[in-house]
């Protein structure tokens, strides 16, 4: 099997099985969504959705956070992991879009960055889910399916793995390839005990320790 067509048997059961693939951090516009993945580093999306509600309902708009007390973001974050980072991250992240951006969340990965606890991962998300961007972000659990599937060839890191997934996954798929990866990294083809007999996949992947 070629690697063109290792690509599209994966792509064509993604498609069929999950074709609407979305973030599990909940957000209404795109401030709550950099608020969400900022807090998403190191922590769970369902931690993530408890954290928010009451951040967003304190904090509701980025003039509002890019003001806000760091001892009151503190309190109201410190279940997640690293709240203290985080906390500066928040209120860095919105003071700088407002002075720098007009309070307007740039599209591009580059401009991105530039915000406080906005790094590539980070930034290939927020493009893609708000923009449509063709980034694709590699997590844990992307650089581990995609590895065990045969997407990448010995990967080393995930910018590594990225170069190598957006280079053959077709533009308009790459911002929900993400979400397929990552999903079926999260319930499916998890670290230590795959559910591989869950899995339409077990005939392309090249993982040792399938659990059939």
């Amino acid at each position: 099997m070629t690697r063109k067509e290792r690509f599209k048997k994966v792509l064509d059961y993604f498609q069929k099985h999950n074709p609407v693939a979305e973030t599990e951090l909940k957000y209404r516009s795109p401030y709550e969504l950099i608020v969400a993945v900022i807090l998403s580093a190191q922590c769970t999306d369902k931690r993530v959705n408890m954290i928010t509600p009451v951040l967003l309902a304190r904090f509701p708009t980025l003039q509002d956070m890019a003001g806000a007390d760091s001892r009151e973001v503190y309190e109201l974050i410190k279940s997640c992991s690293y709240p203290n980072n985080k906390t500066k991250h928040l209120i860095g992240m919105a003071k700088t879009l407002n002075n720098e951006f007009h309070g307007v969340v740039p599209s591009d990965i580059i401009q991105l960055q530039k915000l406080p606890g906005v790094g590539r991962k980070s930034a290939n998300v927020i493009a893609a889910v708000v923009y449509n961007k063709p980034t694709l972000a590699v997590d844990t659990h992307v650089f581990r399916v995609a590895a065990r599937i045969g997407l990448t060839i010995n990967a080393r890191n995930p910018l590594q793995a990225e170069k190598q997934l957006v280079s053959h996954i077709p533009e308009k798929l790459i911002p929900v390839a993400h979400h397929w990866l990552i999903l079926h990294g999260r319930y499916i083809c998890v670290a230590r005990k795959p559910k591989c007999y869950e899995c339409g996949l077990t005939d392309l992947c090249k993982f040792k320790h399938k659990n059939l």
